[in-house]
């Protein structure tokens, strides 16, 4: 695939704007086509023992007999189940959407995309899953004070996965930095959100495939946004 290639420190190409974060979004994702096809697949696996265990609706299975007899039977009920899907979330699905986060930014700066590199939270692996708890319970927290805050809190927290996957940063030193990149920036994130949902609707009349560059072409605006405003690094 095509890559583009940058200069330390150079300027950003991609105005932090709604028009030109979807816009760059859109011509980096046909140049980077089958790598995040094959990542967003790839990711959908792997959220499959959450979905698996969590969707009441299927019809039992000789699996389900046994993964209810091991998780309600043996371990505890249906709190087992609760606690195994909280423990996935947190130690694991978060953790991934980090470095899944990460790959895309790479595609928005024109660098090389590789299936590996949605692993690459795990390299702070800790921080990653601290920083996910501690922007959850902030906006959870500015939720709880009438909504609108916790939409503010996190547009402005918008930035962390980024700044722990790529940065290499800790929890601390990650929310506050986002919290100063966004600045005069944080109305745009709600905007991404905003367009996000059309997208995401216009990707269901198209069912599959839709659903699945709809995804791709979310993340490379968000992604692009935090290109725009932040310092720009030698392509890898």
């Amino acid at each position: 695939m095509a890559q583009e290639s940058a200069s330390p420190l150079q300027k950003s190409p991609v105005k932090p704007t709604v028009s030109s974060c979807y816009g760059h979004g859109w011509r980096q994702m046909w140049k980077y086509i089958l790598e995040l096809l094959l990542i967003t697949a790839v990711s959908i696996f792997l959220s499959l023992p959450y979905a698996f265990l969590n969707d009441k609706n299927r019809e039992p299975s000789m699996l389900d007999n046994i993964t209810v007899k091991i998780l309600f039977v043996e371990i505890g009920g249906p709190a087992a189940v609760a606690l195994f899907s909280l423990v996935f979330i947190v130690l694991f699905d978060w953790p991934l959407e980090y470095g899944i986060a990460h790959t895309f930014l790479r595609a928005a700066r024109g660098k090389a995309v590789k299936v590996k590199d949605m692993f690459e939270a795990f390299r702070n692996y800790w921080n990653a899953v601290l920083a996910n708890i501690l922007t959850v319970t902030i906006v959870a927290v500015g939720l709880v004070l009438l909504v609108v805050p916790g939409i503010y809190f996190g547009c402005k927290l918008a930035f962390v996965p980024y700044l722990v996957v790529e940065g290499k940063m800790e929890v601390v030193e990650a929310v506050k930095e986002s919290w100063r990149l966004t600045r005069g920036h944080a109305f745009t994130v709600f905007l991404i959100g905003v367009v996000a949902i059309f997208i995401a609707l216009g990707g269901l009349v198209f069912l599959g495939v839709g659903i699945l560059l709809s995804i791709i072409w979310i993340r490379l605006a968000s992604a692009s946004l935090y290109h725009a405003v932040s310092p720009q690094q030698t392509p890898a």
